[in-house]
């Protein structure tokens, strides 16, 4: 029942009637709180955190608000999503998809495992749900060029249970399988794509 009532509390946020349109210039100022840890422009620069730039609209409102209700735990975001209303979450999700995606930090050193993370790809089906050329889509993210070492973090933490909220049952599903061989390759493959 409560989650339930969570899923239409959090649909009416995102969804909610009237629809209103996003301030570009509210969502830039806003993201000024993110900058530190996300990188300017959206492109991170530091260990473990993701890039935002490029991210689909609706998948970055969807992590703030499962950040803002406690479903999806991070110390560093909780007084962060404390601080933002339903406004600036689409304000930010607008702004972010908005930003030109991140490319490949460095040239693919290793085609032999970028092979290998193509192929887990194809047997984890992940373009079925992140297209095909893994830019995410509406509340999906994208995960082309997204730091290699958050990939890992992200994979681990979905096959460990550790990160929950979106679509976690559905990562939880594909990411256990995966042997630790099978996520870095296919986080090096994503990263340099």
């Amino acid at each position: 029942m409560r989650s339930a009532s969570i899923g239409v509390i959090l649909t009416a946020i995102i969804f909610g009637l009237p629809a209103q349109a996003a301030d570009d210039a509210a969502g830039k100022e806003k993201a000024e709180l993110c900058a530190g840890c996300h990188g300017e422009n959206g492109i991170s620069q530091t260990e473990n955190i993701p890039s935002l730039a490029g991210q689909p609209d609706q998948f970055t409102q969807w992590q703030l608000v499962f950040f803002r209700s406690g479903a999806r735990k991070n110390e560093l975001m909780q007084p962060i999503v404390e601080q933002i209303n339903n406004e600036d979450i689409r304000n930010l999700g607008a702004y972010f998809a908005a930003l030109t995606p991140p490319k490949a930090s460095a040239p693919d050193d290793n085609p032999d495992l970028s092979k290998k993370g193509a192929q887990a790809a194809v047997g984890r089906r992940c373009a079925s749900c992140h297209t095909d050329t893994f830019a995410g889509t509406k509340a999906v993210a994208r995960l082309a060029g997204q730091r290699e070492e958050y990939l890992v973090k992200a994979l681990h933490d979905y096959k460990s249970g550790a990160r929950s909220g979106g679509a976690g049952a559905a990562m939880s599903d594909v990411a256990y399988p995966l042997s630790d061989e099978e996520i870095t390759a296919l986080a090096h493959y994503l990263a340099h794509l």
